[in-house]
């Protein structure tokens, strides 16, 4: 089995208030079949025998599926590797002696619980003012009830597939969150079940963003080549779309 050894510099910052500061560590030998995750719980259980304060980060189900993990390594969101969540990102991707720089996600509207630790409850209330649905209740309809077209439920399913982690926020130059609302709003907009409310939502999501404190999209890209689902900015093209629609109706 093949080990590395690494020096990891580590944001340290105690709560949203307190200034924060870069700590150095050097790792023992790392196995290279560790995920990035399991490595810093090497480190944390190394800093508890010293009687140190463990490093906190967000980590759920380490499976690349909830949208918990997630740093910056070395100025990339959740690391060098495309398409990869930080608890998927493997240390076989590093090299000997390398030297990681750790932080967390910065924008205004993520602030700081603790050290790598974010606050992502923006991202939800921007789900909570738009990003549903309206059905009845009772028992579930069949499957194949609404007939869907094969190229519209894959570009929803597309869309779908975000998890709301937050890399395109934390890659923006401008802290924008408009790759995470289009996504939402494309795989809703797409499907007949997101008809009902297709006029409000596109209003009520981005009043709801910009409140939130996130910048604005100036078309840089970097939220596409950071996120770790491939989502496509193409999104964004969809949200502009059913943002003018949804003005222009309620103009009328």
């Amino acid at each position: 089995m093949s080990t590395i050894t690494l020096t990891l510099k580590i944001w340290r910052q105690q709560d949203r208030k307190t200034k924060g500061r870069f700590e150095t560590y050097e790792t023992g030998p790392i196995s290279q079949d560790m995920s990035f995750l399991e490595m810093l719980d090497v480190l944390n259980e190394q800093l508890t025998l010293e009687g140190k304060d463990p490093v906190a980060f967000d980590h759920d189900c380490r499976e690349g599926i909830c949208g918990m993990c997630g740093s910056v390594i070395n100025g990339e969101a959740h690391g060098p590797e495309k398409e990869t969540t930080l608890c998927q990102l493997h240390m076989r991707h590093f090299k000997d002696n390398d030297t990681l720089v750790i932080e967390p996600f910065r924008a205004r509207a993520f602030p700081i619980i603790k050290d790598l630790a974010i606050d992502r409850t923006p991202l939800d209330r921007i789900i909570q003012a738009g990003g549903y649905i309206s059905v009845n209740t009772g028992g579930a309809p069949d499957a194949n009830a609404i007939p869907i077209a094969a190229e519209r439920a894959e570009a929803a399913l597309d869309a779908a597939a975000c998890i709301g982690c937050g890399a395109c926020v934390a890659a923006c130059p401008n802290a924008s969150a408009m790759l995470f609302v289009g996504a939402k709003i494309t795989h809703l907009a797409l499907l007949p079940q997101g008809l009902p409310e297709r006029s409000g939502r596109p209003l009520d999501m981005v009043q709801e963003m910009d409140s939130q404190g996130f910048g604005n999209c100036s078309n840089i890209q970097e939220c596409e080549q950071a996120c770790p689902k491939g989502i496509s900015i193409q999104n964004i093209a969809r949200l502009n779309h059913e943002y003018l629609r949804a003005a222009f109706l309620s103009e009328e």
